[in-house]
């Protein structure tokens, strides 16, 4: 080699060992793409991102959906889908292919976005002590993004400035003067500017949160879109949704004597999101540090939540055809526009209130004497969200009852409704009746002012004041003998033509049931083709049909040449169809023509529970997250039956194949030909007649036939460890051991290998926390004892917290959930089950 390329060759390994020493002395920033601060000394370049010291949120430059505007947004580091939680110059955007823009702490001390020709595009604008060159801006782990000088003191903080989103332990709320802060909706997914909808308080007590349409962000030219109703001190009593699950969930702080509302929310430590979209629809999302999100609440849903559905003095309900009806006592305001199906003009009231017919008139009542339409009275309708703009009544104190609230509303010729609500107290209206929703669970009793007459009463009550003695006693037995003719008529069987069934239906309960003509079930079925038919249950054949409108329906058929299920019919046939919840199957409508009977339920295209669990081909279709889901489901419709519904309802023959699963494998409770009404004060009851299935029955049940809501929760508890482990209770056994179902189940929890019930087709694709939380719940429910049993609150409870619950003991009872080995004798049989069964895949 020649001195020439001797020297090129020492250059080069110089310049290469010079380069590679003064990239060591550069600041990090200009290296390393994750940065933990912001000083003067060091900005935040395209490119990089601040880091919360957990690594639990990052901020940084974004282009929303690949738009041509780029923005410093704020979202949590590793849960996908990405979810921006807020943007600091949503309102001016840079432009996506600069990549000379910084986020910066500027001369004077204030945190500044520039762009590539340092003009500056956004900053805090905050009054800075003279040391201001100090400060410095840090991303918390709890999302805040903050701005600190020199001795940790506060300066700004992201946290008083939202964007469509609240993070746990952020606060929105009012001052003294009712100015807020709002959540306020992006104008697209792929604009941050300010869009359509905000979310917030408005200045009333007790409290309640709005989202309202707006034309410019502001909230003083707004109208209301959804509202959650008024706040209980533990949920919003308008939200239905708020069960057990929430508790402790939310905090709304009501300072009445300095005039300060806020409200905050925690989810167990879990991370989560409240945002408004820009559709209008408030959202709480969290994650269960799995890195992803789930939806765990939203509303609006359905066009009952939308604000004033059905205007003034209209109530909607949505499991009703149409979901808008008046109130008593009032008529639509246009039926011109009500036959349109265009509500919002709402109803007027049909009769004069004689308490504004006396203002008007300046009536007097004669001394002595008192017209029967003289007063007022209240008309009570039942678990509704309660109209907006309520007053309340801060006189009444704690210890005051339902009816001093009545006797202020009566006593007041402007109040037109009063509430007596748990928690709150006394509530009047004195408006216009608006938003009216009624729950098919939940909600609270509203009563509406009606005019005597409309409520049917006055002259019974004269009536019965001039009969003498002897025609009271002749009522009395009249009165007795009219009851035993109804228990003895209620004894006769089901009527055969459609107008004696309406009738029938009309004495026994004023559902909303439809009657079908035969001919029209045929058609639906194709005459009950074996093409159609969906499975076999005791009831008998199940089938799927189409109806002329196209809906899809499922059809329960009373086998003809059964000897049981008319009492079954009948019980179902009117139970279920005044019981309403996502997590129970619809009933849509009966008929019946000479031996036919027919029960018609929404149709569910993915059959039943065992028809995938049991199934080796079929099993690996129910992920983790689908089981954990149909646990959750199941859990939440048992609760609706045993505590949330009008009635009480014992279900008594819960299984996995009375499980049915809608297009998005959501379960639906079925099958409520064995259940039962019990009074709510009433903890057990006693039948001769021991129904329901072998291996879900409950001790007391099977041999002594008392049964309580602890006998669903044991048929749960059993249910919950077949979906975890895909094994049946009834046809389980181990080659070396006579050991039942759930002594193998509680036999691995006690040594500590409770994963090793897991179905192997899940892999190590599940939650070891959650499936531990399972089958934990799933022993403690299936103790032998009912007192050691949870209820199904606690139920919930145990399924959305991290905390432990109480140890179960070793279960005693497994004999009828063992079967032996084949060489010892019995393998699985049926034969003894007694059982309605809408599609059972035995």
């Amino acid at each position: 080699m020649d001195s020439g390329a001797e020297r090129f060759s020492i250059l080069n390994f110089s310049m290469f060992f010079f380069l590679f020493i003064f990239s060591l002395l550069l600041p990090s920033h200009y290296h390393c793409a994750q940065v933990y601060n912001i000083t003067p000394m060091q900005p935040l370049a395209h490119g990089q991102t601040l880091v919360s010291s957990g690594h639990i949120f990052e901020l940084g430059f974004f282009s929303p959906n690949g738009s041509a505007n780029m923005y410093v947004g704020l979202w949590h580091k590793n849960i996908l889908p990405r979810k921006v939680v807020w943007v600091a110059n949503r309102e001016k955007p840079l432009a996506a292919a600069d990549s000379l823009a910084s986020l910066r702490v500027s001369s004077n001390g204030t945190l500044e976005l520039v762009d590539g020709k340092q003009s500056s595009v956004w900053s805090t604008n905050m009054s800075l002590p003279s040391n201001s060159t100090s400060t410095v801006a840090l991303l918390l782990d709890n999302g805040t993004f903050v701005v600190n000088d020199h001795m940790g003191v506060e300066l700004w903080k992201s946290f008083d400035y939202p964007g469509d989103t609240i993070l746990p332990n952020m606060v929105i709320g009012l001052d003294q003067s009712g100015n807020g802060n709002f959540l306020s909706s992006w104008r697209s997914e792929n604009d941050p500017s300010t869009g359509s909808f905000l979310l917030g308080m408005a200045p009333q007590t007790p409290s309640q949160v709005y989202v309202w349409t707006t034309k410019n962000g502001s909230s003083t030219t707004s109208t209301p879109y959804w509202r959650s109703g008024p706040w209980d001190k533990t949920r919003f009593i308008g939200v239905p949704e708020m069960d057990y699950r929430y508790k402790n969930v939310f905090n709304l702080n009501d300072d009445l004597k300095q005039r300060k509302q806020y409200f905050s929310y925690s989810l167990y430590d879990r991370p989560a999101y409240i945002d408004v979209s820009s559709e209008g629809i408030a959202s709480l999302t969290y994650s269960k540090n799995d890195g992803k999100w789930y939806v765990y609440w939203e509303a609006p849903k359905h066009p009952c939540d939308i604000y004033g559905a059905c205007g003034p003095f209209g109530v909607c309900k949505a499991s009703g055809s149409p979901i808008c009806k008046c109130l008593k006592g009032f008529v639509p305001k246009s039926n011109d526009e009500w036959s349109q199906r265009n509500w919002t003009g709402g109803c007027v009231r049909q009769t004069t209130l004689f308490c504004e017919r006396r203002t008007k008139h300046k009536l007097v009542p004669l001394e002595g004497k008192q017209d029967d339409d003289d007063d007022d009275g209240f008309w009570k309708i039942v678990g509704v969200k309660v109209p907006d703009y309520h007053e309340y009544i801060t006189s009444l104190n704690e210890e005051d009852t339902s009816n001093d609230c009545k006797f202020q509303c009566l006593n007041n010729c402007s109040c037109l409704a009063y509430a007596f609500v748990n928690n709150i107290g006394c509530l009047v209206w004195s408006k216009h009746l608006i938003d009216i929703q009624q729950f098919s669970s939940g909600g609270v009793d509203i009563y509406v002012r009606l005019a005597r007459k409309e409520l049917g009463e006055g002259k019974p009550i004269k009536l019965i004041v001039i009969l003498t003695a002897t025609g009271f006693v002749s009522m009395l037995v009249a009165i007795v003998f009219g009851l035993l003719r109804l228990r003895a008529n209620q004894k006769e069987k089901i009527p055969t033509s459609r107008d004696t069934l309406r009738e029938y239906i009309g004495k026994h309960d004023p559902s909303e049931l439809l009657i079908y003509d035969f001919d029209t079930i045929l058609t639906a079925t194709n005459n009950f083709s074996i093409t159609n038919k969906l499975g076999q249950g005791g009831f008998g054949p199940v089938y799927k049909g189409m109806l002329q409108d196209g809906k899809e329906i499922a059809v329960k058929r009373l086998s003809s040449s059964s000897g049981q299920g008319i009492e079954e019919f009948k019980n179902e046939m009117l139970l279920i169809s005044n019981l309403q919840h996502k997590n129970l199957v619809r009933i849509m409508g009966c008929c019946v023509k000479e031996d036919e009977k027919l029960l018609v339920y929404e149709f569910m295209p993915n059959k039943s529970l065992d028809t995938f669990l049991f199934d080796p081909m079929r099993r690996g279709e129910l992920d983790w997250a689908r089981r954990f889901n149909i646990i959750q489901g199941v859990a939440r419709g048992l609760l609706y039956l045993h505590h949330d519904s009008y009635v009480k309802v014992i279900h008594r023959d819960l299984k996995v194949s009375n499980i049915l699963l809608d297009e998005k494998m959501n379960p639906k409770i079925s099958d409520f030909g064995l259940a039962r009404i019990v009074e709510r004060t009433q903890s057990l009851e006693n039948t001769q007649k021991v129904v329901g299935t072998r291996g879900y029955m409950s001790p007391e049940y099977a041999m002594g036939g008392i049964f309580s809501e602890k006998s669903d929760v044991y048929s749960f508890g059993v249910m919950v460890l077949e979906i975890i482990s895909s094994n049946k209770n009834t046809s389980f056994f181990l080659y070396d051991q006579q050991l039942g179902f759930l002594a193998y189940a509680w036999n691995l929890w006690n040594e500590g290998r409770g994963l090793a019930l897991v179905d192997e087709v899940l892999g190590d694709s599940y939650s070891p926390s959650e499936v531990i939380r399972c089958i934990q719940i799933g022993l403690i429910c299936v103790q032998d004892n009912a007192v050691d049993r949870p209820t199904m609150p606690d139920v919930i409870f145990m399924l959305n917290s991290e905390t432990d619950g109480p140890q179960p003991k070793q279960p005693i009872f497994t004999i009828q959930n063992s079967v032996y080995h084949p060489h010892y004798g019995n393998t699985n049989s049926s034969k003894n089950e007694a059982t309605i069964t809408l599609i059972d895949g035995r």
